[in-house]
């Protein structure tokens, strides 16, 4: 691709006069050096991340994650590396703020504080991006510095937060198939470069309306810009050529959403009633069979939580999931909250349970939350935030995959907010049908659950397989292979899913490629960024 210039800007490798000094003083200061540029470039940066969060669920106006891509890299080319910085971290927190807000129902300083982290991680990929536009071809290098925020986002600190990641938004797009190909991050990388793809275009437009009234130096940006839009019918129409095999074993299932019950409650009294919520719909389940209102399941889930009570040492929670098990009649996976031998830590699992032998194999969490399942530095947190007393304990973490027998077929475990983690759910998928356990009461009717909806959704086209979303309190759901929801519950009502779906064991090219994909597209961002530092550091010692 041929190298495009802002209009009515100097060069990027030629700051203004006094751009130097002025980022010295501050990215605002560079501001009122460059004037209205400066501020427009900031309102866009501003827009592009409120553009990129309307293509997130609830909102699902899906075409403009690209587009807030687009405005994005329009605000960050021709600006010095300082200065991307700062619009980077405008553009993240202008995203993050209303993407995230169900965290607000832990706190708003939770929420604010969380999001502006997130935004940091846009801090380098603003500055980089702002580097590696400057080179030819660069809406390839931008898009894999996408891909390598993500990266890092998804693994430091804590063991990172993945939410929100561009393909995530992509799970019912021409994109999505591109999932089977490469996973979440070539899917990324693809929704990044058409919006690179998009301002190539813009910025040629621009220079084709700019050049002089007699046609002259119109032709060849006419020419680039149409060949950036063609790039991004092929990658489009290419999507849409990727085929989504659904074959497999018929498998019937059985998703239980058992709900949690009203306020007011003591401690103990809450996970009683959520407990008998899930035993009681689980005979209701054995009722509508016994009666042929539906097929008999040859498994059912339980969500995340289903049992606070640990059914190991409390008679009661042994008793009530034992007995629903035997009515039932089919292994049914419990989630349960489990204390450690030593009693020190809780342990989040995902328990087989035999209608004839009771509990068995088991899946431990590995990945708990930071800050909600387990607390860092608690010594010192617990004296400057009273919440955090809360959390009296912390949740030990699993060490091995969830890759289990569940009846007839062998099941991959996840549960709750590891759907977001790329390894995690890799892990799991060697299994005919993946699970993701959940317990979304917290974060009810917030963006929260239909986001983790949507990350499932990508996760099957992705592995090529069927995904059981069963949740306390909702959003539960059956994902057939290629995406496609089959059953999705309300939030906060009881429900009782039964379909019938394919148990696959063929495996994804993404399956075979593992983390390769992201691994290559990071080390293209390392490199393009290096490349433009070295190429302005030797244009500046001309």
């Amino acid at each position: 691709m041929a190298q495009e210039t802002l209009p009515d800007r100097q060069s990027a490798a030629e700051p203004p006069p006094g751009a130097a000094d002025a980022a010295r003083r501050g990215p605002l200061a560079g501001l009122r050096r460059t004037g209205r540029d400066g501020w427009a470039r900031l309102g866009a940066a501003i827009a592009a991340g409120l553009i990129m969060w309307a293509a997130f669920p609830p909102v699902d106006l899906t075409p403009l994650a690209p587009v807030g891509v687009a405005v994005l890299t329009l605000a960050l080319r021709g600006t010095r590396a300082r200065t991307g910085a700062w619009f980077g971290f405008v553009a993240g927190a202008a995203f993050f703020l209303p993407v995230l807000t169900g965290i607000v129902k832990i706190g708003p300083d939770a929420w604010i504080l969380l999001s502006l982290v997130q935004a940091l991680y846009f801090v380098p990929m603003g500055a980089g991006i702002a580097l590696a536009s400057r080179l030819p071809a660069w809406p390839v290098w931008t898009a894999a510095l996408w891909v390598a925020e993500e990266a890092l986002r998804g693994r430091q600190p804590f063991g990172g937060f993945p939410w929100a990641r561009l393909a995530f938004s992509q799970t019912a797009t021409p994109l999505t198939p591109y999932a089977s190909w490469g996973g979440a991050p070539l899917v990324t990388f693809l929704t990044a470069l058409l919006g690179g793809l998009l301002a190539y275009a813009a910025l040629a437009l621009w220079r084709a309306r700019t050049a002089p009234a007699d046609g002259s130096g119109r032709r060849a940006p006419v020419l680039h810009a149409v060949a950036g839009l063609a790039a991004v019918a092929a990658i489009v129409g290419g999507g849409l050529l990727i085929p989504t095999p659904t074959a497999g074993k018929p498998v019937t299932v059985a998703v239980i959403q058992g709900n949690v019950p009203r306020l007011g409650l003591d401690f103990l009294g809450q996970r009683r009633a959520v407990l008998n919520n899930h035993v009681q719909r689980t005979r209701e389940l054995a009722a509508m069979v016994r009666e042929g209102k539906v097929a008999r399941p040859e498994l059912v889930v339980w969500p995340e939580n289903a049992s606070d009570l640990d059914p190991y040492t409390e008679p009661d929670a042994r008793e009530a999931i034992d007995g629903a098990v035997r009515e039932i009649g089919v292994p049914v996976l419990v989630g349960a909250l489990v204390d450690t031998p030593d009693g020190r830590k809780v342990e989040n699992r995902g328990i087989v349970w035999d209608p004839a032998t009771g509990p068995g194999d088991y899946y431990v969490k590995r990945h708990p939350v930071p800050f909600g399942e387990y607390l860092p530095f608690r010594d010192v947190l617990t004296k400057l935030i009273t919440r955090f007393e809360r959390i009296p304990r912390d949740f030990a973490k699993g060490d091995r995959s969830g890759v289990m027998k569940l009846g007839p077929v062998a099941i991959g475990d996840v549960i709750c907010f590891e759907v977001a983690y790329d390894k995690e759910v890799r892990d799991v998928a060697a299994g005919n049908i993946m699970v993701v356990q959940t317990n979304n009461a917290t974060y009810g009717k917030t963006s929260l659950p239909p986001q983790q909806i949507a990350m499932s959704r990508l996760r099957a086209v992705e592995h090529g397989r069927t995904i059981l979303v069963a949740a306390t309190s909702g959003i539960s759901a059956v994902i057939a292979p290629d995406g496609r929801v089959l059953d999705r519950s309300r939030e906060f009502v009881p429900d009782v899913q039964v379909a019938r779906v394919p148990a696959r064991t063929a495996r994804t090219l993404s399956d075979r490629l593992g983390a390769a994909p992201e691994w290559a597209l990071a080390a293209l961002a390392a490199g393009a960024v290096a490349a433009a530092g070295l190429r302005n550091r030797n244009n500046e010692g001309k």
